[in-house]
């Protein structure tokens, strides 16, 4: 057993003893996306299947709980879970669901009132155990998560016992060269894993947004482009420091006008960067290729405006034609490489962002130590 592992499906059949006709709670993640009403991606729900099938052809009697969407403590019709329900009972056929964990507030809040609320069966029977099989919100400390293991014989689901296996060890014992390549848009959000990456990786690639801090740390002016003052100083040490950082060597920039150029690091007042360049795409895709682990999270760009979705398709390009062990870190990063349809490339594509993120950083959640305790 590592130092991350959890306690499996197995576990808890040896503590519960025969499944056959025992009520689990299952919380999984089903916060898919939506559109006008319909679920426009039902990945999460399929993610869930093997630890559901499991249950049920042991005879437990399986009830679901998730969250889906920010409902802010108080019910709201276009999140109610009945939106998944029909596509639930295709998936995971005989699985029953209670309603959005969010719409009450003491989900968020951690209320031992509501953990007990949904330990005592929702209203319902009482339940037997409970399985948490919902990485992406394995960072939070809220009641669905934390709760049900304190009063419970609780374990880890398929998918959660595989986050934790192929992100543990990456984070312990990785294949080297390790690269890690960071996007997306604030320097603030990634600062300590930045920090604690450092510790670990061969190199670290920074793009998207959050490079321009680093840009300007070095002297650059970065015109309209997103950047944070009050973290310029932060930036300026880790480089100082001589950290393995690769940044980007040019820019794709618009205009006030609309004019869309290739740029180097610094750029003229008004324009905003909104996309690595084509040689640092090139570079960044270089340095892929020589790494045997790679980790990635957040885009280059802005992907989502195919003017400036160059960079983030050729990281993920680079990552698909790589020999490397390639963990794509959820979030934007998944979206983009299920749009670009590489997806089925990469080794592992990580079902939280913000819960690989922190896992990478602290070595563990909160969601985990609660199975643990």
């Amino acid at each position: 057993m590592n130092d991350f592992a959890v306690p499996t499906l197995e576990d808890l059949e040896a503590s519960v003893g025969d499944l056959d006709g025992k009520r689990i709670l299952v919380r999984c993640d089903f916060n898919v996306p939506l559109r006008d009403g319909e679920i426009a991606d039902d990945l999460r729900i399929k993610a869930a299947a093997p630890t559901i099938s499991w249950l049920q052809k042991r005879g437990a009697q399986v009830v679901l709980c998730t969250h889906l969407g920010r409902p802010d403590g108080k019910p709201e019709k276009r999140f109610s879970v009945e939106i998944l329900r029909s596509r639930i009972d295709v998936v995971i056929p005989g699985a029953e669901i209670i309603e959005n964990v969010r719409f009450d507030p003491g989900e968020t809040a951690n209320s031992p009132e509501f953990v007990r609320y949904l330990v005592e069966g929702a209203g319902g029977t009482a339940f037997d155990g409970y399985v948490n099989d919902a990485f992406g919100v394995s960072h939070r400390s809220h009641a669905s998560v934390v709760g049900p293991p304190t009063m419970l014989p609780s374990a880890a689901g398929r998918l959660l016992e595989k986050e934790v296996e192929v992100l543990g060890s990456m984070r312990s014992a990785p294949r080297r060269p390790f690269l890690a390549v960071l996007g997306g848009a604030k320097v603030s959000d990634k600062i300590g894993v930045i920090e604690s990456l450092l510790g670990v990786v061969d190199r670290l690639v920074i793009g998207g947004g959050m490079c321009f801090t680093f840009l300007k740390a070095l002297g650059n002016n970065v015109g309209d482009s997103l950047c944070e003052d009050d973290q310029l100083d932060a930036c300026k040490q880790l480089i100082d420091s001589g950290a393995p950082i690769l940044l980007p060597a040019d820019i794709t920039a618009l205009s006030p006008e609309g004019e869309i150029r290739q740029m180097g690091q610094s750029m003229p007042e008004g324009w905003k960067g909104l996309d690595i360049g084509p040689g640092s795409a090139a570079e960044f895709g270089d340095a892929i290729l020589e790494a045997k682990t790679v980790f990635w999270n957040g885009p280059m760009g802005l992907f989502e405006d195919s003017r400036f979705a160059a960079g983030t398709r050729a990281i993920g390009q680079a990552l698909a034609d790589s020999r490397a062990f390639t963990v794509v870190g959820g979030g934007d990063s998944a979206a983009a490489v299920a749009e670009f349809g590489l997806s089925p490339y990469m080794d592992h594509v990580s079902t939280g962002g913000g819960a690989s993120l922190e896992f990478l950083e602290l070595g563990d959640l909160p969601g985990l130590a609660a199975l643990r305790n």
